[in-house]
């Protein structure tokens, strides 16, 4: 992970309670989020719907703990 997304984590970790090590994030994981990110920006015609959709996906991810791969695919309508 970059440097300053690992110092990020750190603080969040802190914030939040938690340890470092529940913010790391898998190579898969990060390829997901990005597709996310990049649709969302240019499909939309909105970049402000980037961060806005990523946010809205790690909700559903952390309060009904689907698999991040499929709730990406669903958020950014793409067909499995």
């Amino acid at each position: 992970m970059h440097e300053w997304l690992l110092a990020a984590t750190t603080r969040l970790a802190e914030a939040s309670g938690g340890a470092p090590g529940d913010y790391v994030l898998t190579q898969a994981e990060i390829d997901d989020i990005l597709e996310l990110a990049r649709v969302a920006a240019h499909e939309s015609g909105e970049r402000i719907n980037a961060p806005l959709l990523s946010y809205l996906v790690g909700l559903a991810h952390g309060r009904h703990d689907g698999k991040l791969a499929d709730l990406v695919d669903a958020a950014i309508a793409k067909r499995i």
